[in-house]
């Protein structure tokens, strides 16, 4: 068996982007390769095709993780249909995947920060328009999430 998640956020160029290079790792380091796959979007398409940002690469680079492959993309309908999990890491942003699924769909969707162990926060914060240090605190809140979705997968994967 395979686990598809999708990382959601709006421009899909900064906080899901650093969240899939981060569970990618994850991923990685726990032998879930082959068995775990991960992908990001954004719910709008301002920047489909376009790196992740410059401040995200930095601050994810000093960390180990290369973001410089990802590419942005808009959630497309098929998406609803393919992933397992599909994660957005606000509430606007779920809400807007809640919009476009059907019933059956919507029991795959929640927020990334459900699987967070040290942070209470419903929401990983957009560090687009804010200081330095907001891709900082996206990097401590989405490993933090990752490890609790890693342990979870793998809670599923052991079951099935």
């Amino acid at each position: 068996m395979s686990y598809r998640v999708l990382l959601v956020c709006m421009g899909n160029i900064c906080r899901s982007p650093t969240a899939e290079g981060v569970f990618r790792y994850f991923i990685k380091i726990n032998n879930l390769g082959g068995k775990v796959e991960v992908d990001s979007a954004g719910t709008h398409g301002y920047h489909v095709g376009e790196a992740p940002d410059s401040r995200t690469q930095r601050a994810a680079s000093a960390r180990g993780y290369n973001l410089s492959q990802l590419r942005a993309r808009k959630v497309a309908r098929q998406d609803l249909d393919y992933f397992d999990l599909i994660l957005a890491m606000d509430k606007s942003n779920l809400d807007n995947l809640m919009r476009m699924a059907t019933p059956e769909q919507q029991k795959r969707i929640g927020l990334f920060m459900d699987y967070s162990q040290n942070f209470d926060d419903d929401e990983v914060p957009d560090p687009y328009y804010g200081l330095g240090h907001g891709f900082d605190l996206v990097l401590d809140m989405v490993e933090d999430a990752s490890l609790g979705l890693v342990e979870e997968i793998k809670k599923k994967l052991e079951t099935s």
